[in-house]
């Protein structure tokens, strides 16, 4: 008989989940990121150690598949602290620009698991971020539908 007929008792299998994908780019994070690693690692910890005596399956495989991705992500990371007055847009560089449209925007490159753009955190791996790294104050770079001059760094 197929497997797809047989009734398992319930709450004895619990659906693989898929892993969780690693960047293969170099895993560079500000203070900031390295902090924000450990309290996940922590925070998941704690979540596993919860729902095991619970007998909280599902959410057990859920926490240990993210735990494999947060240790992996732990061992790679590469601590780059930022210059206090760069001359040049840097990791861990803030970039206030203007935009052709008069706005003002502020953004900081940062690695890959702390980038929250709505927070103005974008990635080192970010094409806007490709067009920052190594600009100084005054260039301009494409930005949206137009063009941005940056007017600092820091």
């Amino acid at each position: 008989m197929s497997r797809a007929f047989v009734k398992e008792a319930e709450g004895t299998e619990v659906e693989a989940l898929p892993e969780l994908v690693v960047s293969p780019h170099r895993n560079l994070v500000t203070p900031e990121g390295l902090a924000l690693i450990e309290s996940t690692l922590a925070r998941l910890e704690a979540q596993l150690s919860a729902a095991r005596p619970a007998g909280e399956r599902d959410t057990a495989a859920r926490v240990e598949r993210d735990l494999r991705y947060w240790r992996q992500r732990r061992v790679s990371a590469e601590v780059v602290v930022p210059e206090s007055a760069p001359a040049t847009v840097r990791f861990g560089s803030w970039v206030a620009l203007a935009t052709d449209g008069g706005a003002r925007l502020r953004f900081r490159i940062v690695g890959e698991d702390e980038a929250d753009p709505k927070r103005g955190l974008i990635s080192y791996v970010s094409p806007l971020a490709g067009e920052l790294l190594g600009a100084t104050a005054g260039d301009e770079i494409p930005f949206r539908d137009g063009m941005a001059t940056i007017e600092a760094i820091g």
